[in-house]
């Protein structure tokens, strides 16, 4: 059993305020493997005072200098890697096959050395000048599921602005976090630009979300508890970005390749056992295409293998906790009792597995929009397919959720997807399978959040706009 008692505030490691524990499980095996120290307002306070206090000298560094601390931060990482993606497995049950767990948060530093390179804080609009500075002390809350990549594309795009943070990792995965915190120290990020105050969303989430010392926050998790955040963000009129839930829909269209959309859709479907936001989780097929395209996706879904985290053989691990496990085993339940028919998987644990929260993938057909397992997001190894009349109807299939994250599109005419993509409510579409990259923005519509994190658009995020007016002079 590893205690984890200290939070990095103001360049130390420092001793929490508070005294309360959280209990750690490793999903894989459901025993315990440490506790972690929750914070307190105090802790929050103390982060804050330090944020302020840094931001006066950091917010007025160049890009060049904030271009060398952020490659500092990439080498210090890269020397971690190990280390970091051990502490993912650990933690989330995350397979130490999925690379990406590690690989996306290097590259959200890269990208943020990209794109500080190229951007532009002062521009011309008429007689006026316009500059773009950094808003000031953020707070960046994230979630448990991509633990490192989540925390890693905001705290790159805040200090490319010249932001200043306070850092709240779930306290599902504080260890990740932790070893985070110990690749700043050794990058040599000065003193109160990075701060770390593990906790609960009910305590240090709500005091960072409603602290007059902090200027901005970035959310990332559920749609419930963004709301929370807002809420308790609007008494000081903050900013508030917001990456939530979602329940993203993949439309193959008549003359798009089948096989390759059902691969694509089961690898990128149950990859991180379906815990992402923008899993494709609904697979839309024309009526008279349904019988080939489940054959397809069953013998995709035949090469999942569910197991130990730790084998390398092993391409999806458990879900993250008790929780999760009896929150996805309810919605295969609610699946059935509404008539939809499984597919493949089902209820329990997959054969061989008695412990740990591992479920079935599972695949459902027969699935009508306004089922249950077709609008909320499960958040777990889930997928619904659903038949469309016609392309019309498949754009309102697609649209009629309260999500509006990502969308996937397969045909093999591309000014033909194209037009339908215009038609989608939702953030991010990818075509044909194309890999996500750093440098498009990535957001949502609707009840999926109000702001865009990576490249550009992630770092006007943590900037606020000044108009100067009459200085024409100005060189």
């Amino acid at each position: 059993m590893t205690h984890y008692d200290r939070f990095y505030i103001d360049g130390s490691w420092v001793a929490p305020q508070g005294t309360r524990t959280f209990e750690l499980v490793n999903p894989a095996t459901e025993q315990p493997y440490g506790d972690v120290t929750l914070g307190t307002q105090e802790d929050v306070d103390r982060a804050v005072n330090a944020a302020r206090k840094a931001f006066r000298t950091f917010s007025k560094t160049s890009p060049a200098q904030r271009i060398e601390m952020l490659e500092r931060i990439l080498s210090a990482m890269e020397q971690r890697q190990d280390d970091l993606m051990a502490a993912v497995t650990l933690e989330m049950g995350a397979p130490s096959s999925l690379k990406g767990q590690v690989g996306t948060a290097i590259q959200a530093f890269r990208q943020a050395v990209l794109t500080l390179r190229d951007y532009s804080f002062e521009t011309r609009m008429g007689d006026n000048i316009v500059r773009r500075e950094p808003i000031g002390v953020c707070g960046l809350i994230s979630a448990w599921n991509w633990p490192l990549q989540l925390l890693c594309t905001k705290l790159g795009s805040a200090f490319a602005a010249g932001c200043t943070v306070v850092v709240k990792p779930s306290e599902f995965t504080p260890v990740s976090a932790l070893l985070l915190a110990e690749v700043m120290d050794a990058a040599g990020v000065p003193p109160g630009v990075f701060n770390l105050v593990n906790g609960d969303g009910p305590v240090v989430g709500e005091a960072i979300s409603r602290h007059r010392g902090i200027d901005m926050v970035s959310f990332t998790g559920s749609t419930r508890a963004g709301i929370m955040v807002a809420q308790a963000a609007a008494l000081t009129v903050k900013r508030v970005c917001q990456e939530l839930g979602g329940k993203s829909a993949n439309i193959i269209l008549p003359d798009g390749d089948l096989a390759a959309a059902a691969r694509f859709n089961v690898s990128r479907g149950f990859s991180n056992t379906g815990q992402s936001c923008h899993s494709p989780t609904r697979m839309l097929v024309a009526q008279d295409q349904l019988d080939q395209f489940l054959e397809l996706v069953t013998a995709e879904a035949a090469k999942v293998r569910v197991g130990d985290p730790g084998d390398p053989a092993t391409t999806i691990g458990p879900v993250v906790n008790r929780a999760q496990f009896e929150r996805v085993q309810a919605y295969i339940a609610k699946g059935i009792e509404e008539g939809a028919r499984v597919v493949c998987g089902g209820l329990g644990r997959p054969e061989g597995l008695e412990h740990g929260y591992f479920i079935k993938p599972t695949v459902f057909a027969d699935v009508r929009p306004d089922m249950t397992i077709a609008q909320e997001e499960i958040f777990g190894p889930v997928l619904v397919v659903l038949t469309y009349r016609d392309v019309d109807d498949a754009i309102e299939i697609a649209n009629d959720t309260c999500y509006g994250l990502g969308g996937y599109l397969f045909s093999a005419d591309a000014s033909k997807a194209r037009a339908v993509a215009e038609e989608l409510r939702t953030g991010r579409i990818f075509y044909n399978g194309a890999p996500s990259n750093t440098v498009a923005p990535m957001g949502g519509y609707k009840q999926s959040g109000n702001g865009r994190e990576m490249g550009v658009f992630g770092l006007e995020e943590y900037l606020e706009v000044k108009a100067m007016i009459g200085f024409l002079d100005k060189e």
